[in-house]
């Protein structure tokens, strides 16, 4: 996306993403790169600084930051002076928009005033809160370190320290959540109004505890139906209560979508900061070392954290087009699919396209192509059809 300030420098719009790979302790779900061990914060701090000021010319002079998002692991596990320590580096080394979307996300059991407080001193303008869920059956399978009554009043007090953009998560399809388990989740969640709301499918991966317990059969994994079932509703209490289902998990009031999560679906540069933060220049893709020590290790010699790059092919960009856009309400268009790589996908998958279209899992607007609900709840297993060897 760019933006024409002036015929002479048109400006262009990316992001920044900085992993903090820290947390006070394991959900059974997570297969995200975090450690427990909370003595090597400080140190693996330092060395994001130095891996800022290393990568200040990652992009070109005419980019500028319109967003800035702490992800994790949990970012609301560091200090005050941490955060304000990884702000200072990127404002020296980044221009920032004066709008920017500056996005921190927080467990409850991290939201009480004064770090409230602290995060909205150092520019901080929205929340991404990771709830999960209000029923304190599941807090114990996921493992959560909140309770759900800090998962009640975090909201609460975040509104009244001044923050105006919330992003709530609830996590669908886990054992023994039954429709009107969810139904009831999905009523808390918007008693709260937030601007922004993500639901997330459950998945069960490998390495994590919750796979461990699957394999016992300690827990039994929700069936497909059940996947559907709950999805569909979501999408019915949701789009019913005005908010716009504008990606396949995600729900936003008009004017508060994502506008880092959409950078990425848009395919606008970005760049990650920390272990295991993946960046994106356009054409290729690189991602950093999984390992605190090693990272520290790396940046400490001068040397740049990363692990490997990929550049990106005509067909690999191809497919991340179809994957990224098909996520999205707006869809693709077939036009610009068709000048880009040269691909007619209306004659090229014909009668796959006719299939869907009568089935109603996707629909067709002139060149616009895109899910209905029904085709997004299996739309990887549906994009996957429209690959090219």
């Amino acid at each position: 996306m760019i933006i024409e300030i002036s015929k002479k420098f048109p400006i262009i719009l990316a992001g920044i993403y900085l992993h903090i790979p820290f947390c006070k302790q394991a959900c059974s779900y997570c297969d995200f790169h975090f450690s427990t061990n909370l003595s090597r914060k400080a140190d693996v701090v330092a060395a994001m600084v130095m891996e800022i000021a290393l990568q200040k010319d990652f992009f070109d002079e005419k980019t500028i930051l319109q967003t800035i998002y702490f992800g994790g692991g949990t970012p609301s596990i560091l200090s005050e002076a941490e955060l304000r320590q990884l702000f200072e580096a990127i404002y020296f080394h980044f221009p920032v928009a004066e709008d920017a979307e500056i996005t921190l996300e927080a467990n409850p059991d991290n939201m009480h005033e004064a770090n409230l407080q602290a995060w909205r001193s150092l520019g901080i303008n929205r929340l991404s809160v990771g709830i999960q869920s209000f029923r304190q059956d599941d807090m114990k399978w996921m493992r959560r370190s909140h309770s759900v009554t800090q998962a009640r009043q975090c909201v609460q007090d975040a509104r009244k320290a001044g923050f105006d953009k919330l992003s709530l998560d609830l996590i669908f399809g886990g054992p023994n959540l039954s429709l009107a388990a969810w139904r009831e989740n999905l009523e808390s969640l918007l008693a709260f109004q937030p601007e922004h709301i993500s639901l997330y499918a459950l998945t069960i991966e490998e390495k994590t505890i919750l796979h461990n317990w699957v394999q016992k059969e300690k827990l039994e994994p929700a069936s497909d139906e059940v996947y559907q079932q709950q999805f569909l509703l979501a999408h019915e209490l949701m789009t019913a209560a005005g908010y716009e289902h504008y990606e396949v998990s995600n729900f936003a009031r008009p004017g508060y979508r994502s506008r880092h999560n959409s950078s990425y679906w848009k395919g606008l540069p970005y760049l990650g900061i920390g272990p295991s933060a993946h960046s994106y220049d356009g054409q290729q893709r690189s991602w950093n070392i999984s390992n605190n020590f090693k990272y520290m290790q790396s940046l400490q010699q001068g040397q740049p954290a990363t692990a490997e790059r990929e550049e990106l092919s005509l067909k690999d960009r191809y497919h991340e087009h179809i994957m990224t856009g098909l996520r999205r309400v707006e869809g693709i268009d077939l036009a610009e699919i068709k000048a880009l790589f040269n691909i007619d996908m209306q004659k090229n998958f014909a009668s796959e396209l006719e299939g869907l279209l009568r089935r109603k899992q996707m629909w067709m607007q002139g060149n616009r192509l895109g899910f209905e609900p029904e085709g997004w709840i299996i739309s990887d297993e549906i994009i996957s059809r429209f690959f090219i060897d």
